[in-house]
């Protein structure tokens, strides 16, 4: 009984912490018209990796709360999407890129191994993302307009989605990707916080 009212903590507090996730992005670019420190390329990798993701949890009827909040982090990674690519002039690409996702969506499902494989490969594909925004802000070295708040957010879900996969479905591949995304988020969250925190001293010092 304890169990199953953790059950639903976990993945109601999940659902309502993704529904807000990407927003202090999507705020901070909105305010700063300035994409600095936000990785494209990591962004196109995540949307990748949730597509796949949901495209595989729908397919093996896995049970819709554990992954109801990626059509909304889809969503949202989308108008994020639109954004960086409005603020760096390359707006008009927006077509090739949605043209893109859905027919790759598409197949995913024509074939059982296609899915099979793309979940084998989901977990470096999003590993593949949270490096891509690493090196965006090694080269940078300015977190500019990257929200902490958001990574923050990121890091709980994918924690909370280790305890729920597990008392659930218990799929190896699903947890295994979890847990990499988990200590991945966390590397990005403390290196968006220690420029941040640079970046303030410098200002002070000014």
């Amino acid at each position: 009984m304890q169990s199953d009212a953790f059950l639903h903590v976990a993945n109601f507090s999940t659902l309502f912490a993704c529904m807000v996730l990407k927003f202090p992005q999507i705020f901070a670019l909105i305010r700063a018209k300035s994409t600095t420190g936000v990785s494209l390329n990591s962004l196109l990798l995540e949307l990748i990796g949730f597509i796949v993701f949901v495209t595989y949890q729908m397919y093996y009827d896995y049970p819709p709360p554990t992954y109801l909040e990626y059509p909304i982090l889809i969503t949202q990674d989308f108008i994020l999407l639109l954004l960086i690519l409005h603020y760096n002039g390359r707006l008009r690409h927006s077509l090739v890129y949605a043209a893109l996702f859905v027919g790759g969506w598409k197949l995913l499902t024509v074939e059982k191994w296609i899915i099979d494989l793309a979940m084998s490969l989901c977990t470096f594909i999003s590993a593949a993302s949270k490096f891509a925004q690493l090196q965006c802000l090694w080269r940078s070295k300015d977190a500019g307009q990257v929200s902490a708040l958001s990574w923050g957010l990121a890091t709980y879900t994918c924690i909370a989605r280790i305890y729920t996969t597990t008392v659930t479905t218990g799929d190896m591949q699903v947890l295994v990707r979890f847990v990499v995304m988990t200590l991945l988020n966390l590397w990005v969250l403390f290196t968006v916080l220690f420029y941040q925190r640079h970046s303030s001293r410098s200002n002070k010092d000014d």
